[in-house]
């Protein structure tokens, strides 16, 4: 680390940027966001520089620097380097100012990094000034998994602080209180912006001694690629205390939990429901009622043949508070991971989910004349091992023999497998690809049109 970080006390301190034009403009935009008086000095100004900040800085002529730099904290220079530029460095070290300079890393004490800023939350991200659009492309990755009101809550706590040390005396005992403060459900609040219930819920922990209650968070994790994930599921399973998950749920997706949190299997398979349905709810509620943060971290999307409505319904029977966070339902990620329109103008106006397998095992009793009516799209969840009844009762229904079918396994996971074909020979299609499930099956004209352009891709590259 050959930069040590740290954040400059602007309360009440001067800084100086030297420069005209758009690079000091774009300085003096970051300075304007902090308390600091800021004195710009220059011999010639840019357009619309003194309007964009007027009342927020001082326009001094460089014989004026030398005042300037005796009281500054510190010093940008932000003009090309000549014989001005030169001189204005020579100046800021004789006054002993930190100084930047700027596209010259080489020249500087200190580099301004690629900055976050969420009010009393600010995280900075540096690169010794080698790499400035890599430090603006990790920033924007980072504000991502940063939720907006976190100065919010970060304020609160300020405010609470010296309420809460006066209370909780012991340091460890004072630890385990913000621990579970500023990542449960008074932080939830303070995400919604109900700041008030917030702080209401953290006076009323403090003052009863009472840990925190526990939560359970029912979350999509969608079909496998981790980059699938929505942010709020990203950030509940790095606050979890346990994760109960299940067997869809990918690889790369689980290292994503925070290391020290419980991680429990409870996935089932296909004629192995290790785990009972009604074990699972009974393992949610009574970690919960142990005051952890519980995640049930389910594949796709909790809601869409997940029962994840059965578990909500369990848990909040037991008085236990749960949320449900959406996930990208397979259904939506391999297809559009396969480049398969669901709807289309041309060829499919409606689109119906239904599952392949009846809750008594077999094939559900599905409303077969429905499912065979042209210009829509049927997609079939955990339909691999009831393929031919489903072909054939479609069939017999009216649908045509020749509607393309695709067959998706694994979709958007590096082990993904896609086969297409016609809904009269499904079942071959599966057997000869080795698809064990789950996986999706799409019947309807769309299953048909990547299947064209990869044939026509082929027949271009042949010629």
């Amino acid at each position: 680390m050959r930069q040590f970080p740290a954040f400059f006390n602007l309360d009440n301190a001067s800084v100086v940027v030297f420069g005209g034009g758009e690079e000091a403009r774009r300085k003096v935009r970051l300075l304007a966001a902090t308390p600091a008086r800021i004195t710009v000095i220059v011999s010639k100004i840019d357009a619309g520089f003194a309007e964009e900040f007027a009342g927020r800085i001082t326009i001094a002529p460089p014989e004026h620097a030398g005042p300037a730099l005796d009281v500054a904290r510190f010093a940008i220079v932000a003009n090309r380097l000549d014989a001005n530029a030169e001189k204005a460095i020579t100046m800021a070290r004789q006054y002993g100012v930190p100084l930047n300079v700027v596209d010259h890393p080489e020249l500087c004490d200190f580099t301004v990094p690629s900055i976050i800023d969420r009010g009393d939350v600010v995280a900075a991200i540096g690169t010794n000034g080698s790499a400035p659009v890599l430090a603006k492309s990790i920033r924007e990755k980072l504000e991502a998994l940063l939720p907006k009101r976190i100065g919010d809550l970060a304020a609160l706590a300020s405010r609470l602080r010296p309420d809460v040390k006066a209370a909780i005396t012991d340091s460890k005992a004072r630890r385990r209180f913000w621990e579970t403060a500023l990542t449960g459900p008074t932080a939830d609040l303070a995400y919604a912006g109900d700041l008030e219930g917030a702080e209401a819920a953290m006076r009323a922990q403090l003052q009863s001694g009472a840990a925190a209650e526990g939560i359970v968070h029912i979350v999509g994790a969608g079909p496998g690629d981790p980059e699938l994930m929505t942010l709020k599921a990203l950030r509940l399973i790095q606050e979890a205390d346990i994760v109960y998950y299940d067997r869809l749920v990918s690889d790369e997706i689980l290292s994503l939990i925070r290391r020290d949190a419980d991680r429990v299997p409870v996935g089932k398979s296909k004629g192995d429901h290790s785990v009972p349905q009604e074990t699972i709810h009974e393992l949610l509620i009574a970690s919960a009622q142990e005051g952890k943060r519980v995640v049930r971290l389910k594949g796709g999307d909790p809601f869409i043949f997940g029962r994840g409505g059965e578990e909500l319904e369990a848990v909040r029977a037991a008085g236990v508070a749960a949320t449900v966070v959406p996930g990208i339902s397979s259904a939506l990620g391999c297809a559009a991971a396969a480049g398969l329109p669901l709807t289309h103008r041309d060829h499919a106006q409606s689109l119906t989910f239904v599952t392949g397998h009846a809750r008594a095992g077999g094939v559900p009793d599905l409303d077969w004349v429905s499912l065979a009516r042209p210009a829509q799209t049927v997609v079939v969840f955990m339909g691999v091992g009831t393929s031919a009844t489903i072909a054939e009762k479609i069939i017999a229904a009216g649908r045509a023999p020749s509607t393309p079918v695709a067959v998706i396994e694994n979709g958007t996971r590096d082990n993904e497998i896609r086969v297409f074909g016609t809904l009269a020979e499904l079942p071959h299609l599966i057997q000869r690809a080795g698809i064990k499930g789950p996986a999706l099956l799409v019947i309807g004209e769309v299953a048909g049109l990547p299947a064209e352009a990869i044939a026509q891709a082929f027949k271009e590259h042949v010629a």
